[in-house]
């Protein structure tokens, strides 16, 4: 009721957290909410049933967050994002076993994204088609083969990426075909988990997609669990970042494992305007001394290029 009338009285900022304990009974927003001509922020978490209605108009909202939530059906997040015309920020995380289908995030004035799609979900295909989008979170874990494509980013600055697919090429496919190389030219920094299978061919293709790349994060998220690496195939010509705008390594969790040295001692043979090499590792994984010397004693492109071990 209180939403409403909130609603009747140019609301501009709504921020919603509701827990039940019956989440079967999950709150229902009135459907004025969404055509609030005034709202330009709206955050939903918890246990909220959203219901989109045919009509809905939020011509004014430039940020949506939505955590948690239920969708009544298969569209009702589809057809919320396609009625936010100006929106710029947007955060979606999906519980477990939604369903559905197909998402598409459509949007040219989009400038921020973060979209977390857990293991028991059900969407058999993603498209991310966003020409204004600057930054990039995406945490995608799937056992399941569905189609996913991500293009027209060229003025990404800096992604997140923490990406588990069985067939990765799915998304970095997409990413690095011929008509799509420049889709990650403008990224910055990437910041990207270790956890998959095909770490180092990820790595591989996301390099060659990032041609001004100044800074590389390598991390491996508490969370999830080590299914080893596959091995080290260096690329057959050395990615154009390397060349001209790599300046900062930083590996969190390293471990000293032969797939892991190569793939830094590539990067210092290689990265011409390398400034800071940043290794940090548990204290269990490698003795600091080898593994110091072990990088030290390798060759290096920028002889200026500083290390810090922690």
């Amino acid at each position: 009721m209180w939403v409403g009338n909130a609603v009747s009285h140019c609301l501009r900022e709504l921020d919603i957290l509701h827990e039940d304990t019956y989440p079967a009974k999950s709150n229902i927003l009135p459907s004025n909410l969404f055509t609030c001509k005034s709202l330009v922020t709206l955050k939903l978490e918890g246990d909220i049933l959203l219901d989109v209605p045919r009509m809905a108009s939020l011509p004014s909202l430039k940020t949506l967050k939505l955590l948690g939530v239920t969708y009544l059906k298969d569209g009702t997040l589809q057809r919320l994002i396609s009625n936010c015309t100006i929106l710029e920020d947007l955060v979606v995380d999906l519980r477990d076993n939604d369903s559905m289908g197909k998402l598409t995030v459509l949007d040219a004035y989009l400038q921020s994204l973060s979209l977390y799609i857990p293991y028991d979900h059900g969407i058999d295909e993603l498209v991310i088609d966003t020409p204004s989008l600057k930054y990039l979170k995406l945490r995608l874990h799937s056992f399941n083969d569905h189609y996913c494509l991500i293009e027209n980013m060229p003025n990404m600055i800096e992604a997140y990426l923490d990406v588990e697919l069985l067939d990765i090429n799915s998304l970095i496919g997409s990413i690095t075909s011929v008509k799509r190389l420049a889709i990650f030219s403008e990224v910055i920094t990437f910041h990207i988990c270790l956890c998959t299978l095909l770490f180092s061919n990820q790595l591989v293709r996301l390099l060659e997609a990032s041609s001004n790349l100044q800074g590389l994060e390598i991390f491996f998220m508490d969370h999830h669990v080590p299914l080893g690496m596959d091995e080290w195939n260096q690329p057959s010509t050395v990615p154009e970042c390397m060349l001209s705008s790599l300046q900062s390594l930083n590996w969190l969790m390293y471990t000293g494992k032969p797939q892991e040295r190569d793939i830094v001692v590539y990067i210092l043979k290689h990265a011409i305007h390398l400034k800071t090499t940043t290794i940090k590792s548990p204290e269990s994984a490698v003795p600091k001394f080898e593994m110091l010397k072990e990088l030290v004693l390798s060759s290096r492109a920028s002889p200026t290029c500083q290390f810090m071990f922690d």
